[in-house]
């Protein structure tokens, strides 16, 4: 079976340590290492574990025949773009979590007409996380706010709308918030 598990790995950030600490129950480096380049065998049970740990789905992992990787042939830095040491390919978006769409049809700050948004929902707990974040947040009658959380006030939130000039949004009692995660843009 042909793995790509060094390329999510890569694609992740991720050194051999931090998967291995990832991994339930934790493994070593050597044995991820080992996985990866082909010298052990890579059993169903160790692509759950490597995948949960690297926050992917297993599909992930291997190489299938009906899925199309786009390859990566340059890498931008601080010289130029230059070719990949290795070979690897792109990642498609695939969202582990409770996730919302949004798309956008007028251009408003960073985001642009077409452009495909994928949000992260959070529950009350966790709004604080979001802080100078851009977040969709629902309100009365279907509606929605849409702008940067710029503080949270017992069960406020305080949005800062991305039209220039535009005041401050204030909501109370959201539900739920979903929080930009992943933009999606056709050039």
């Amino acid at each position: 079976m042909i793995t790509r598990i060094r390329e999510v790995r890569k694609a992740k950030r991720m050194t051999l340590h931090e998967v291995a600490a990832a991994c339930e129950p934790p493994t070593t480096a050597q044995t991820i290492g080992r996985l990866e380049t082909g010298m052990r065998t890579v059993s169903v049970g160790w692509l759950n574990r490597i995948a949960a740990a690297l926050g992917v789905a297993a599909a992930d992992l291997v190489t299938l025949p009906d899925r199309i990787d786009v390859p990566v042939t340059a890498i931008l830095t601080a010289e130029g773009a230059i070719p990949p040491r290795r070979a690897t390919a792109l990642l498609p978006p695939a969202p582990l979590g409770d996730y919302v769409g949004m798309t956008v049809e007028i251009a408003q700050g960073d985001y642009r007409n077409g452009d495909s948004v994928w949000l992260e929902k959070l529950a009350p707990k966790d709004f604080a996380t979001a802080l100078n974040r851009d977040i969709l947040v629902p309100r009365a009658a279907g509606r929605f706010a849409f702008g940067r959380l710029v503080g949270t006030e017992g069960k406020k939130l305080q949005l800062l709308p991305l039209e220039p000039g535009a005041r401050q949004v204030v909501v109370g009692d959201a539900a739920w918030i979903g929080v930009v995660r992943i933009l999606v843009r056709a050039l």
